[in-house]
């Protein structure tokens, strides 16, 4: 069988350049192990969504009397909850399956094998071996929960992002090791429908990658919510020897050493690529530390094979992949795409309340040099906010001082993940500060904010 294109991996790096091939008149197949639309369709992005959205309803009905509403005896159904996420996520794999018909595209089923002259070999379930070639083959094989070496995931005590959102039983207790997306996503949703959540950050705190000032809101959020947060410590062992978990503990600052007991532990401590085992070494293909070493249009040192998405460099983000996937096929067939700019790529956190980035933070903006400009507009000046019932958080923008660059934008607040693209559109086009401000924000909405913080960070800020 022989393919213009064939895509080993269906996510939403894999499953977007297949389409994009196909758009561009290429044959293509996709290879694919599990279900269509790889981990962000079925154990990701989309089912970990709805069970945060379950949580924020859940949290609507438990606060319902502050507008005007009274309800009683609210109760979280949690096999209930995970149904629901779970049957989001068939659904939209049902959409990429939909997809690939809609285009033509041939669905491999099996496990996918680099081979040396463009071929990639397919096991299947039962062992069967057909192999496939092609001019061209992505490599879209993404990623997987990392493991720690002391901390291994068994699923059943010390439990990954994939069992987190399929468990039979909630828990009573969890302890979530990592600070970061996930496992701020994962504290919220678990404190949200009762269960008692720790939460230990080798860094300083919650989200440490995000500008200081949104780690310090969601830390002072979370605590309110009545989590207990433990950063700038480290996690030394992990006991699974009796009916639950100890988890004992370093804190960096003092060196106390104190264990905590609970249910479960959730090991949410970034991802691993899946580079193991799909013939990189056979056929020649160079990585570093498990990456595979690419261009700027995603080629490999082997000629005809390509990677995207989570096992090369960059933010392992499922809009990414998308892109990568795109510019991977356009320069194939010879489009010239220009090359992503890693530098305004937006970070969403779905937690509540949400985080959105763009660009550099204040710190980092200080560090590279620039003279800057900083606006901060809370939502506790927003109308619109104020008649929602969300009032916490701000929108925060950084200029540079000299010529108007937007450098970064930092948002904590509700539905903040739906605002982030103006800023990134508008860093595309070079938009300066006063740009923004001469801009016409609707009233009353929550994006006028941004309006607001670039008018305060150049002393004209209206209503503040």
């Amino acid at each position: 069988m022989n393919y213009d294109l064939i895509v080993v991996g269906s996510g939403p790096g894999g499953y977007v350049a297949a389409i994009r091939g196909a758009q561009l008149g290429l044959k293509v197949a996709v290879v694919e192990k599990e279900s269509l639309g790889g981990i962000c369709l079925n154990w990701g992005c989309i089912p970990t969504k709805a069970l945060l959205k379950s949580a924020q309803v859940f949290e609507y009905i438990k606060h319902a009397s502050d507008y005007g509403i009274e309800v009683s005896d609210a109760k979280a159904n949690f096999s209930s909850i995970i149904k629901r996420s779970r049957n989001v996520a068939n659904g939209m794999s049902k959409g990429i399956n939909f997809l690939f018909r809609k285009n033509k595209i041939e669905v491999l089923n099996g496990f996918g094998k680099l081979q040396k002259g463009k071929k990639v070999e397919v096991t299947d379930d039962k062992g069967n071996k057909k192999v496939y070639s092609a001019n061209h083959i992505i490599l879209a094989t993404g990623g997987r929960a990392r493991e720690l070496p002391f901390l291994k995931i068994d699923n059943e005590k010390v439990i990954g992002y994939r069992k987190a959102m399929s468990m039979e039983e909630q828990p009573k207790s969890i302890v979530v090791i990592g600070a970061g997306a996930i496992g701020v996503e994962f504290a919220y949703f678990y404190n949200s429908i009762g269960t008692k959540v720790t939460i230990i950050e080798y860094m300083h705190g919650l989200v440490p990658r995000e500008d200081k000032d949104i780690s310090k809101e969601l830390e002072k959020t979370y605590k309110k919510a009545g989590m207990k947060i433990l950063g700038n410590t480290a996690v030394q062992a992990v006991d699974t020897s009796g009916n639950g978990c100890k988890v004992t503990y370093k804190s960096n600052k003092t060196g106390k050493v104190t264990t905590i007991e609970c249910d479960v532990v959730l090991s949410a401590t970034g991802v691993a690529p899946n580079t193991e085992n799909i013939g990189l070494e056979e056929v020649g293909v160079e990585t570093n530390r498990g990456m595979v070493n690419v261009d700027a249009y995603y080629r490999t040192n082997v000629e005809g094979v390509y990677a995207i998405g989570d096992i090369v460099a960059g933010p392992a983000l499922a809009h990414v992949a998308s892109a990568e996937g795109i510019t991977c096929v356009e320069a194939i067939v010879g489009h010239k795409p220009e090359p992503i700019d890693y530098g305004n790529i937006p970070g969403c956190t779905y937690c509540s309340p949400e985080i959105a980035s763009v660009g550099y933070t204040e710190t980092a903006a200080k560090e590279a040099g620039y003279e800057i400009k900083v606006g901060n507009f809370p939502f506790s000046a927003s109308g619109t906010a104020s008649a929602s019932g969300a009032q916490s958080g701000f929108v925060k923008v950084i200029f540079d001082a000299k010529y108007g660059e937007w450098l970064g934008a930092h948002f904590i607040g509700n539905n903040v993940t739906e605002m982030i693209a103006e800023v990134v559109v508008a860093r595309k086009l070079e938009t300066t500060g006063h740009e923004i401000i001469k801009s016409i924000h609707p009233h009353p909405t929550m994006s006028e904010a941004i309006m607001e913080a670039t008018a305060a960070a150049y002393g004209e800020v209206i209503h503040l």
